[in-house]
């Protein structure tokens, strides 16, 4: 306690000191400045008295004598005013002098731009340790001189990246005061880096994102300008640059691209490599976006054509060039994973940390089943060829943790026609897949699983339109049925008339907290929303069947068990954060129906593909108007696949194809036996809030409160033994 006291007493001492001498500078430089006003008011008086013109100032030649004062006591008012002279001179020449100091030595030399960056390699592991993928494994860099790169590409490059590149100082202040305003408009941090800033950044700072980075970009670049000419930043720029995956710099990226030396390149093909730089993972037809850079190419030849460095008839005849690019040869196993993985992790830390930074990414993955899952998934679409099925895909996520187990992006990575793009993060049509949701908003506004819908025909108004008139995928009509019968056999009438009752934006509002992003325009949105006309991602489409497995808490997919640095220190560590979204009764008598083979027997027969033997699973299937989309969907408590086949290019398959016997079906259930056949049944179980009624010939679950609010006739209460799963 005594040696407490001490510490207390000597902090205040201290801070006393500091305020004596904040005072003391404080009084100095009042007096100082008093001095100083005194001196200029009688240099006037005398210049005045030399012209003889008759002075109006009067200045006191009283000399005044300050006698030595105590800085305590003093009135309050003077403590005031000289605190806040000593203040603002104590930061003045004190502090910021020092502050300034420490910051300029943190800077790297600028010096060293002209040498080769050492990198680490960053490696991405499954979840048991084997190695996927190693990101910048070999720095594949091949330094040219400017004179090597064709002038269509170095013109290309500072059009769209920085069009006063000749003139600017090595930052450009329009382009700095329109990023900070959208910043303090409250959109994300902007650059408005020119290509000085960008050599910078890439090459001596790290990819952080905020103003003290910023900053020492500024600083560099203006010292970086100082050193080297125009034409050697330029030529670092073409050497130092990310153009995409291991390609880091102009040759690297020519030749991954184009099989071609940099010098070799066209107009066309010097436009799209320009455009990389920005986003290369965005940007690259390897990527998750393989069309993506069509638009950047178009961008960056209209600024040059704007700026004059190509006609109206070149930027014509460079876009009607069909790129052919090189198939990626990658050292990589599940790739469609392990680019998924690269651009979360790009968007999260930065190119520059992703490639350069030797990062130990443990994922989610089980390399032994998604190989499995590979094999089921190609062998499965090669069988149904003769129905129009070119590709197909898979995804098997834990939904208690949201871990994705594997990831089957498409038949075959290398196939030429598209085997490179991944379907389960591709906007596709849900089909009937997406009732659960609509059902979720009914469910949770009064209806139950007993609420009656007429299965009959109708026609809604559809102002300045066709009138809408949905009709069944059998093309009958089946009378009154209730819910469970409706969603179970996939009725599509009852579906829309319930969503005519609850509303779109309703649907739309509980899809979004399930796990859907994509739904961003509701007022684009009609009643055939519920019949699966808004696209959606097989990723989120495993969240929102997820909230269903996981009695109504939405856990987000997650491909990430851990991230460390090169010494070991944890970056990133997977963390739950379970959000409850659904209530748990009404996600219990949603996943009851889905696994009810009695209630789906009228659509799919009492023995079809969708009952796993021994099992007891909750599933849905969906197909997109026209056939454009066929996709099956099924989870226990522990395990959910999704599975999807079609064809990329949106064509239709054949109008033989039946939902819940062909298509995307026969993959999920050899899957979803392959993950099961050596476990035990797992059932959901039953929340406290449910409560059951012999109601329409079955032993139905309601919601605690909605059981006395249908009319369920007059039948007898069942015996104990009678199952609730016909």
């Amino acid at each position: 306690m005594l040696f407490l006291i001490d510490v207390i007493a000597l902090l205040l001492k201290t801070l006393i000191y500091i305020g004596d001498f904040v005072l003391l500078l404080g009084k100095f430089t009042n007096n100082l400045f008093r001095k100083v006003y005194l001196f200029v008011i009688y240099l006037l008086k005398v210049v005045k008295n030399s012209f003889k013109i008759k002075s109006k100032w009067h200045v006191s030649q009283k000399k005044k004598k300050y006698k030595e004062i105590k800085i305590f006591p003093l009135p309050i008012g003077i403590k005031i005013k000289y605190f806040t002279f000593g203040t603002f001179f104590a930061f003045l020449f004190i502090f910021a002098p020092l502050l300034i100091l420490i910051f300029v030595q943190d800077l790297p030399n600028p010096v060293i731009l002209s040498n080769t960056q050492s990198t680490q390699t960053t490696k991405i592991f499954d979840r048991k340790g084997k190695l996927l993928f190693q990101i910048y494994a070999a720095q594949n860099r091949t330094s040219v001189p400017l004179s090597s790169i064709p002038k269509d590409f170095q013109n290309a490059t500072i059009s769209i990246e920085d069009k006063n590149f000749y003139k600017n100082p090595g930052f450009d202040a329009m382009a700095i005061t329109r990023a900070a305003i959208s910043d303090l408009q409250g959109n994300h941090l902007q650059g408005g880096s020119t290509i000085t800033q960008q050599l910078i950044k890439s090459t001596l700072l790290t990819p952080e994102r905020s103003i003290k980075r910023k900053v020492k970009e500024l600083i560099l670049a203006l010292w970086a300008e100082r050193i080297y000419s125009k034409s050697q930043i330029l030529e670092m720029y073409f050497n130092q640059v990310p153009y995409g995956g291991t390609a880091w710099g102009a040759q690297a990226g020519a030749q991954t691209y184009f099989g071609k030396d940099v010098k070799d390149l066209n107009l066309a093909q010097s436009a799209f490599l320009a455009g990389l730089p920005k986003a290369p993972s965005t940007y690259s037809p390897y990527g998750l976006y393989p069309n993506s850079w069509q638009e950047r190419q178009k961008e960056v030849l209209r600024r040059m054509r704007e700026l004059g460095y190509i006609t109206k008839n070149q930027e014509k005849d460079a876009l009607s060039q069909n790129l052919e690019f090189n198939t990626p040869q990658i050292p990589i196993q599940t790739p469609h994973f392990v680019m998924y993985v690269k651009d979360l992790l790009v968007r999260k830390y930065g190119l520059e940390m992703v490639e350069k930074g030797g990062l130990k990414v443990t994922t989610t993955l089980d390399l032994s089943l998604q190989q499995k899952a590979q094999d089921i998934v190609t062998d499965e679409v090669q069988k149904a060829s003769s129905l129009n099925i070119s590709n197909g895909a898979a995804l098997i996520t834990n939904p208690k943790t949201g871990e994705i187990l594997a990831m089957v992006g498409s038949k075959d990575y290398s196939d030429q026609n598209g085997g490179a793009v991944n379907l389960t993060t591709s906007l596709r049509q849900p089909g009937s897949s997406i009732k659960p949701v609509t059902y979720s908003v009914a469910l949770t506004n009064g209806y139950t699983a007993a609420t009656i819908i007429d299965d009959s025909p109708i026609t809604f108004p559809n102002p300045g339109g066709a009138p809408y008139s949905p009709v069944n995928y059998d093309g009958q009509f089946h009378g009154r049925v209730s819910l469970r019968i409706a969603l179970a056999n996939s009725f599509n009438i009852p579906a829309v008339k319930t969503i005519d009752k609850i509303g779109v934006a309703n649907m739309i509002d509980l899809a979004k907290k399930m796990g859907i992003t994509t739904w961003n325009n509701p007022e684009n949105y009609g009643l055939s929303i519920t019949l699966g006309a808004a696209e959606v991602k097989m990723t989120e489409m495993a969240q929102v069947y997820g909230v269903l497995a996981n009695a109504g808490q939405r856990v987000d997919v997650n491909p990430i068990l851990e991230i460390t640095d090169p010494k070991g220190n944890i970056v990133e560590k997977k963390e739950l954060k379970p959000k409850n979204v659904l209530d748990q009764g009404v996600a219990f008598i949603l996943s009851n129906i889905l696994a009810d083979r009695g209630a789906r027997a009228q659509a799919f027969g009492p023995n079809s593909i969708l009952n796993i033997p021994g099992h007891t699973v909750s599933v849905k299937t969906g197909t997109s108007d026209n056939k454009r989309d066929n996709w099956t969907i099924g989870y226990t408590p522990s395990y959910l696949v999704a599975t999807w086949v079609g064809n990329n290019d949106n064509s239709p398959m054949s109008q033989a194809l039946a939902s819940g016997i062909t298509g995307a079906t026969p993959i999920w259930n050899r899957i979803m036996t392959m993950l099961l056949i050596k476990n035990p049944d797992e059932k959901i179980a039953t929340p406290a809030n449910i409560v059951q009624k012999y109601c329409i010939g079955r032993n139905e679950y309601f919601v605690k409160g909605t059981e006395n609010t249908v009319s369920c006739g007059a039948a007898p209460v069942p015996s104990p033994t009678t199952t609730a799963l016909r």
